[in-house]
């Protein structure tokens, strides 16, 4: 009889195994950077679900985009998609776009149609709130090209209209906002403004489309701003309405990140298909751990994250034992976010300054290994720095071999970024081969250990002594062949060193900028 049941039990799970490989997620990422496209596909595609993606080209063309929808959800289990791309061809774009608002209200209808032809398809969408960058950079594309000559004007006499509506302003804040708008063009202003208010229109329907049910679950991301900016004055009314609607997070919710968002609705996915609940348990370092508020961010850490369980898919639990992933957060433990490999050129830490985080990553790297040995599934978001690793963290992990023994790592960008990623991760690991998990850790040392931490610095620190090395870094143009040949050359050297078995890859910026890298295994 023993026998007969354990063949039936595995009979069942050989069924189940074989629905999962079977189902199909669609995906339309928001632009085709690797860590919004490439990287958050493969790491559900380690688990036998059938990713398809747009074509690259048809990610700025929102037309081309709802017709590729329309024709594969059918088929589909499951769609994860960017607001961003459907309606305004893209995250960037959405920044800058001239689209009027009817054409904007149209695309955002089409999310009705696709619903009532597709009653059965569970469907995720990711957007965002217009940023908010403390200053602009003079031939970025990331925001309209007024923004590097008036971005920093702009910032502060945004931060002032939101300050003077939660609190007071004092004399000298009153004076600044009265005289403000009259050093910044009007036709900027409007522009601005403008922009933004169309976009906040149609962000507030796909709300309503939410309430409705047509939608299954919308995450809002705030990505780039902070306390006080036009992004949180403007989520301070969308909390409002979300308030008015008695919409609950399960259904609704507004983050402080973006980028990570792809990872965390494609893992929701697979949770809600498969019909779990991953308890996950969050661990700070020393200090102010959970109340930081990192940069880039107008929320403390800790909130952040167990707003991302949520969009996950997931529940917190405050025992470590009783956790399906134990997400390990290293912060600094009075609150600091360090910009050390954002800087041009970059900065160099003193002896001092090498010795506190020395000191900060020993304690840190001791309460990792001490749940490692307790044979915890852990995993590590690295958020000391505003984007790439803790060299003196990682170190510790490399010495004390723990490297290849967690689930999950992230240190690549913001800090909800990186903690999205990590916890995306994390959560699905336990599905996957520990090959499968080793590769995707390989993944995360080559991108955010190994360039964006060293490499990406070393070659700033050479192109800082060019006249033009902050353009070149922007736009690698024609210097673009000898910039990847000398980043796989320190690449490769990098990982020899530190991580030997990572043996076979090729890396190229395919932004054609340094902020980013692509890394494909060629094994």
């Amino acid at each position: 009889m023993l026998k007969k049941f354990l063949t039936l039990i595995v009979a069942l799970l050989m069924l189940s195994n074989s629905a999962s490989a079977a189902q199909k997620i669609l995906f339309v990422p928001h632009d085709d950077r690797p860590v919004s496209s490439q990287q958050p596909a493969e790491v559900v595609s380690q688990l036998g679900y059938k990713i398809l993606m747009p074509p690259t080209e048809f990610l700025t063309r929102p037309d081309d985009l709802w017709q590729w929808l329309n024709e594969n959800a059918p088929a589909a289990n499951a769609a994860v998609v960017a607001s961003d791309a459907l309606l305004y061809s893209g995250l960037i774009p959405s920044r800058s776009h001239e689209i009027p608002a009817d054409v904007l209200t149209a695309r955002v209808e089409n999310f009705k149609a696709l619903r009532e032809n597709n009653p059965d398809l569970k469907l995720y969408v990711f957007g965002s709130l217009m940023r908010t960058p403390s200053f602009g950079t003079p031939g970025d594309r990331e925001e309209p090209a007024y923004y590097g000559q008036y971005g920093a004007q702009i910032f502060q006499y945004t931060k002032l209209l939101d300050k003077q509506e939660v609190s007071r302003l004092n004399s000298k804040e009153q004076s600044y906002l009265e005289t403000a708008a009259k050093n910044i063009l009007s036709d900027i202003l409007r522009d601005y403004f403008g922009r933004r208010e169309k976009n906040f229109n149609a962000t507030l329907k796909l709300v309503d489309l939410t309430a409705e049910g047509i939608i299954d679950y919308f995450v809002i991301g705030r990505d780039d701003n902070s306390p006080l900016s036009q992004t949180h004055r403007e989520n301070r009314r969308l909390l409002a309405y979300l308030k008015d609607l008695k919409i609950p997070k399960t259904k609704v919710q507004s983050h402080a990140g973006i980028d990570e968002y792809a990872m965390l609705l494609l893992t929701r996915a697979v949770n809600d298909l498969s019909g779990e609940i991953p308890f996950v348990n969050v661990q700070f370092n020393r200090g102010k751990g959970a109340k930081t508020i990192p940069h880039y961010s107008d929320e403390r850490l800790g909130d952040s994250i167990r707003d991302e369980i949520i969009i996950a898919g997931g529940l917190y639990v405050s025992k470590p034992e009783r956790a399906d992933f134990v997400l390990f957060v290293n912060t600094d433990p009075d609150g600091e976010t360090y910009e050390l490999h954002n800087a041009f050129p970059p900065q160099i830490l003193t002896k001092n300054e090498q010795k506190y985080f020395q000191r900060n990553a020993k304690q840190f790297a001791a309460q990792i290994e001490r749940a490692v040995k307790k044979k915890l599934p852990v995993g590590v978001a690295d958020v000391i720095t505003a984007n790439g690793s803790d060299n003196s963290l990682m170190e510790e992990l490399k010495r004390r071999d723990l490297l290849f023994k967690l689930q999950a790592y992230g240190g690549w960008n913001t800090a909800t970024n990186t903690s999205g990623f990590a916890l995306g991760t994390g959560i699905l690991a336990k599905k996957m081969s520990r090959k499968s998990i080793d590769r995707l850790l390989a993944r995360r040392y080559l991108d955010d250990w190994a360039y964006q931490a060293n490499v990406r610095t070393d070659i700033a620190a050479e192109l800082a002594k060019l006249p033009d090395g902050l353009q070149i870094y922007l736009n690698l143009g024609e210097h673009e062949a000898d910039i990847v040949k000398r980043e796989n050359q320190l690449m490769h050297d990098f990982a020899k060193k530190n991580f030997p078995r990572v043996k076979n890859f090729v890396v190229s910026n395919p932004w054609h900028r340094m902020f980013e890298c692509r890394i494909d295994f060629t094994d």
